[in-house]
């Protein structure tokens, strides 16, 4: 297994000059870090005072389950080249998001007169609704155009990357056309875009945490299938297995999982949680199940370190989140290099 994801991404083992400097690099981050060991002790300390506001635990109880579906995910789709679905489905995400908000501006007095007054009142009411939680209304935007971009990339006439272009910048357009026109939005609009870890309120925790088991569970589930389908999808379709189904499958977790991420992370960055353990397990291990088991655990560990990051720094809860799983990816290579 471990030949067949080498030779899937044309790796080459790196040379003696990439071993030396390697090594080089990790004996400078080592005497770096022995240096600063007073501002790293403080750091710890000030972390664990952050650990005693609820709406930090929030977020991190969420957040990891949510890193963890990403992960287990994002093997998948790195090695399916699907890597930057996740990117075009939150910019699809972010349309939907505020499209859902910009409803709370939505009043009776301000609906079309020729509609009765009780049926005015309740299209209002059933607006402030869908405003006071968005994350069901994008969710389900989110999955439909998950489902219609696995088809319309899987149309010879239009191809993966060019279905994520057209539906993820039109989808985008739509989110800044709606936060420029209504008003009072745009104070939100950097929130949605780079996280932000007040953004996970009590009332999304149980949604979010049903969404995530089930994610988890289906994934566990389905592993020989999405496992067979992931590495031979023609020779699994040959044999009679349900190959397009799988593939809906992944794109429905695959949307549910950026939906309940972006929030935190950003839709500008929450793809990075899809992509950066999943390659960083990769340049580890050659190993299908050893990868996923490296990602899920790197997924965590770097989310939970990158908002206590963005906590002590100030920092947006997406920014440093990717900031330590890019620290991660170049550690892991380091690792590789001297290991061959």
């Amino acid at each position: 297994m471990g030949t067949a994801i080498l030779h899937l991404f044309g790796e080459k083992r790196p040379g003696r000059a990439g071993r030396r400097l390697s090594a080089a690099v990790l004996v400078l981050l080592a005497v770096l870090a022995l240096t600063h060991i007073p501002r790293i002790t403080a750091a710890f300390g000030e972390m664990g005072m952050y650990l005693g506001y609820r709406f930090i635990l929030r977020a991190l109880a969420v957040g990891s389950l949510v890193a963890l579906c990403a992960a287990l995910l994002g093997v998948i789709l790195v090695l399916k080249r699907y890597s930057m679905i996740g990117d075009g489905l939150s910019h699809v995400g972010f349309g939907a998001l505020t499209c859902a908000v910009a409803l709370g501006c939505v009043t009776a007095e301000g609906l079309p007169r020729f509609l009765p007054e009780g049926a005015r009142t309740a299209l209002a009411g059933l607006c402030a609704a869908v405003s006071e939680s968005p994350l069901v209304l994008t969710l389900i935007v989110v999955s439909v155009c998950a489902v219609l971009l696995l088809r319309v990339s899987q149309n010879a006439a239009l191809h993966g990357d060019s279905a994520i272009a057209l539906i993820s910048t039109s989808s985008l357009a739509l989110g800044v056309i709606v936060t420029s026109s209504v008003s009072g939005m745009n104070i939100d609009v950097y929130n949605y875009m780079f996280g932000s870890i007040l953004a996970i309120g009590e009332s999304d925790v149980p949604l979010s945490v049903g969404l995530c088991a089930a994610v988890i569970a289906m994934f566990v589930i389905l592993y020989p299938r999405i496992f067979a389908v992931t590495f031979d999808e023609a020779f699994f379709r040959a044999n009679g297995g349900p190959a397009r189904l799988c593939n809906t499958l992944i794109a429905l977790m695959t949307a549910v999982t950026i939906v309940l991420g972006m929030r935190l992370m950003g839709t500008m960055l929450i793809s990075s949680l899809i992509i950066f353990p999943a390659l960083t397990a990769l340049r580890l291990f050659g190993s299908y199940r050893k990868a996923v088991i490296c990602a899920a655990i790197v997924s965590v560990v770097c989310f939970a370190a990158g908002i206590m990051l963005s906590c002590v720094a100030s920092l947006p809860a997406g920014a440093g989140i990717v900031a330590v799983n890019l620290c991660a990816f170049l550690l892991a290579n380091i690792i590789r290099s001297l290991r061959s």
